[in-house]
């Protein structure tokens, strides 16, 4: 099914083949089945990039491959063929999609999982990740993701870009994620965290003692770390390329070789916290690729999202939900001499 609601029609044939960009040709003799997508460009699209619409349409693939597809002359828009991605596309425009398996597609499989849900209605749910998950498929981790637990307890979010997915969390970050499980609940939340509506708070164990003001706005901005492409960083914008990025970071307690932190996202970029805290000479326990270190006994980033609060996308119900450290980290706060406060 595809976001508009229509069915696609799928049709097995090997002639197709030479339709496909190179990373489908492997197996593509071997009478693999393609599915020949039909879908008219949804309302929201309206104006947009042909590849650009494509990734909401079909988001189990990414964004190059589908750009190959369209280069390829897999792709016709209203009964012609179309060979560029930047081709304009409008409201209700009829597009026939030439698709094969890809990694990609094949990790967007349902997978059951024990799953901690703190609320639930017909519009969204909000739950409790835990350290270790993966949030969305990604080389290296195709499958066992927070994206197959959902299309697994959820029918509706096979019909949702991401399942429903609106915010991320790094796999050894732990806490509270808001999901969408309907499309109007979904557009509602992805603007909303975009005016910074949604507020995110989130519990750090860091190296050093804090100095210097209790509570401080950070506003540096980040961009990929250019002598490390693994890695985000602090940017110059004249220079690199980057986002602006700004966390209001608050002691909570302090030690002579550690500190404890309540971190406020007003934006959110890839690794935000721990490249502001490594920025300011504190990167997080155990966070090795921003230059943390082993300690309290943990093995992954001190991290988790502890406290999310935003007005319900639909109805407009004030909603806030907690989540206290969990025992990883509140054994390693103990361990470091730190006192937690739960009501924090």
């Amino acid at each position: 099914m595809t976001d508009s609601g229509q069915s696609p029609l799928i049709i097995s044939t090997a002639a197709a083949a030479n339709s496909l960009p190179d990373e489908a040709q492997d197996d593509a003799d071997g009478g693999a089945e393609l599915e020949l997508r039909q879908v008219a460009v949804p309302a929201q699209n309206h104006g947009d990039r042909l590849d650009r619409a494509l990734t909401g349409i079909v988001p189990e693939f990414s964004r190059s491959y589908l750009q190959q597809l369209v280069e390829q002359g897999a792709v016709q828009l209203n009964g012609r063929t179309v060979t560029k991605p930047s081709a304009k596309v409008k409201a209700a425009d009829q597009l026939t999609i030439e698709l094969k398996p890809t990694p990609q597609s094949q990790a967007f499989k349902p997978e059951a999982m024990a799953l901690e849900v703190l609320f639930e209605d017909e519009h969204l749910l909000v739950i409790n990740k835990p350290a270790g998950l993966v949030v969305h498929p990604a080389p290296g981790n195709w499958s066992g993701t927070l994206l197959n637990g959902l299309l697994a307890r959820d029918a509706q979010a096979h019909f949702l870009p991401r399942a429903g997915i609106v915010h991320r969390l790094d796999k050894d970050t732990s806490g509270l994620m808001v999901v969408a499980r309907q499309r109007q609940a979904m557009d509602q939340l992805v603007s909303m965290i975009a005016a910074r509506t949604v507020s995110r708070e989130y519990l750090a164990l860091a190296h050093g003692p804090w100095t210097g003001a209790r509570t401080r706005q950070v506003d540096l901005p980040i961009g990929r770390d250019p002598r490390n492409r693994l890695r985000m960083a602090v940017v110059d914008l004249d220079k690199h390329a980057g986002k602006a990025a700004l966390t209001e970071i608050t002691l909570l307690d302090n030690q002579d070789k550690h500190c404890l932190v309540k971190c406020k996202l007003q934006t959110g970029r890839t690794h935000q916290i721990r490249v502001h805290m490594a920025c300011l000479g504190h990167p997080l326990v155990a966070d090795e690729l921003y230059g943390g270190k082993l300690a309290g006994g943990l093995t992954r980033q001190a991290l988790h999202a502890c406290r999310l609060a935003f007005a319900h996308p639909v109805t407009g119900a004030a909603l806030e939900f907690r989540s206290p450290l969990p025992a990883d980290l509140l054994a390693a706060t103990a361990s470091l001499g730190l006192r937690y406060n739960q009501l924090q």
